[in-house]
């Protein structure tokens, strides 16, 4: 299997790359095409967007996470049954990890679209300016000619003679203009500290969020050329990734892994790793369910927006009562970010579960970043000194800062750091990991399960 794909990235955030890959995938949807989408880095909203417009489940590609040499594996995977794949990058195209010395930096866009080998479309937001396209366009294709620009699609276009114009500045810069997409407010979509609102909570309105961004791309883009241009990516290396291959079966325990409005940041490997490992995954959503399921061995809570819900989830008391009681008979408890949240004794001073001493409340400090973290004991998920990649996103702090002991530690430009916290079987952080580049935590969690 080879399959066909193109990555959209842009010259910096901001420029209408959900937008365009969102109407995207509903147009290819809508005239018949199997589409998978992918987005690069730990990014948990856009995702959601695309899973909606591609009828889907939408993939994290994130080298930084997971390893360079999963990617190509992970998008084969994804990609089974589609006709074609739709990448979106993260920030700007050449962004990626500060500080490495690599000639395209460790994680970007253009790092990703080497991986898969496939061809770059530049989402350009043209408002405020006409020939000078034409020599952005050509520093990028030029910048690192092995990274290969093929093609652009022009937003935010304001009338028929800017986008002429801008046609001919892209013809002398020597790229095609796959499509021009009008200046239009229909397409927005509410935003938040930590970014866009997620589709989850969205509803009905991200519904018709992406209705929109379809019949705007429908009507502005050449989707025959952006196919055509997608058959021209290389031969993608290896095999697909198999969560078997990663994993032995342990037995039958049951999982409940939280989600709904409040907990919607999870990566679909990690469901994929506990089932593969044995584990009979059962869903509960702390918003509406005031038990946890029937015979729960183990318990992931996941991110999420719980600072948007907290009085809803504090109402709730039956479930927090039996998560509380579930957490201190020593059960491994898997709580990431708005996990920790919700285990802690308050968030903005409304009562959580009590299963930690934390509380929690918004912070004026947005904290955001890849970290390199090293265990600093043993749990459920990880033996003393392993050491993982993770991700942190939020905008909330915990009182105290960290137990002792911690779940991690790492050192960052201020100094050592120590982060999470370990009671018995319960590890809570705000590092997000990704289980594709950690099974072994997965297997090692649902044998704690089985105990």
């Amino acid at each position: 299997m080879n399959p066909d794909r193109v990555v959209f990235a842009a010259p910096a955030s901001g420029q209408g790359k959900t937008t365009a890959v969102t109407g995207l995938l509903g147009a290819l949807r809508r005239r018949g095409d199997r589409v998978a989408p992918f987005k690069v880095g730990p990014d948990y909203i856009d995702p959601g967007y695309h899973r909606i417009a591609a009828g889907r489940t939408a993939r994290n590609l994130d080298p930084v996470l997971v390893g360079a040499d999963r990617i190509a594996p992970l998008l084969h995977h994804g990609s089974a049954g589609a006709d074609l794949s739709v990448v979106e990058g993260v920030m700007g195209l050449f962004d990626g990890r500060i500080g490495g010395d690599e000639e395209v930096a460790f994680g970007s866009t253009a790092h990703v679209s080497q991986l898969i080998d496939a061809p770059v479309v530049l989402v350009v937001d043209a408002k405020g300016q006409s020939h000078s396209l034409a020599a952005l366009l050509h520093g990028f294709r030029a910048y690192r000619p092995q990274v290969r620009v093929a093609g652009v699609l022009l937003n935010r276009v304001g009338s028929p003679r800017h986008e002429e114009v801008l046609r001919t500045a892209a013809d002398n810069a020597g790229l095609p203009v796959l499509g021009a997409i009008p200046r239009t407010d229909d397409l927005e979509v509410p935003s938040r500290h930590l970014g866009l609102v997620t589709a989850v909570e969205h509803g009905a309105e991200a519904l018709r969020a992406v209705e929109a961004m379809t019949d705007v791309v429908e009507r502005s883009v050449d989707l025959d050329a952006v196919t055509a241009l997608a058959r021209t990516a290389g031969d993608l290396p290896g095999s697909a990734w198999d969560p078997a291959a990663e994993v032995t079966p342990q037995g039958r325990p049951v999982v409940a892994v939280a989600g709904g409005r409040a907990f919607s940041f999870g990566y679909a490997e990690h469901v994929e790793l506990l089932e593969a490992a044995g584990a009979e995954v059962a869903l509960v959503d702390p918003l509406r369910d005031e038990r946890l399921p029937e015979s729960t061995a183990g318990l992931v809570l996941p991110g999420g927006f719980p600072e948007q819900h907290a009085s809803a989830l504090s109402a709730n008391t039956a479930l927090r009562d039996e998560i509380r009681a579930f957490a201190d008979s020593g059960a491994p408890v898997h709580a990431e970010c708005g996990g920790l949240l919700y285990l802690g004794e308050s968030l903005d001073g409304e009562p959580m579960c009590g299963a930690l001493p934390v509380r929690a409340a918004m912070s004026p400090r947005l904290t955001l970043g890849y970290r390199d973290a090293v265990a600093a004991g043993e749990s459920p998920l990880f033996a003393e000194g392993a050491r993982v990649s993770g991700h942190e996103f939020h905008r909330t702090a915990t009182e105290p800062g960290h137990g002792d002991p911690p779940a991690w530690f790492w050192r960052g430009p201020s100094g050592a750091h120590r982060e999470g916290f370990v009671r018995g079987g319960v590890h809570a952080s705000y590092l997000h990991t990704h289980p594709a580049g950690n099974p072994g935590a997965v297997a090692r969690f649902v044998e704690r399960c089985l105990r």
